[in-house]
């Protein structure tokens, strides 16, 4: 009787694309870049600087935008996104 719950609740989920949905999440969260990963691409160490990391960003991006591939330019750009949150500092407006 378990084995026709579990079979019955899942084609229903299944017909509103929860499922789906869910899967696609999986998918999503397995493609984000790690702060390891950004920094490879980048070429930077852990103790760079913000400013190192946008004249490496734009050297990088500008090479790739003249000569290079819009999939590396790409990889260049979610790289200095992820490290702009470890990076972003606290907005102190009064």
């Amino acid at each position: 009787m378990k084995v026709m719950t579990i079979k019955c609740n899942f084609v229903d989920a299944n017909k509103t694309g929860a499922a789906q949905e869910a899967i696609n999440g999986i998918k999503r969260a397995s493609k984000a870049m790690t702060e390891q990963e950004a920094r490879q691409i980048l070429g930077i160490s852990e103790r760079s600087t913000w400013e190192e990391i946008v004249k490496k960003y734009d050297t990088m991006f500008e090479k790739n935008a003249k000569n290079g591939s819009f999939y590396l330019q790409s990889k260049v750009h979610r790289a200095k996104e992820c490290l702009e949150a470890t990076y972003q500092k606290p907005d102190v407006t009064n």
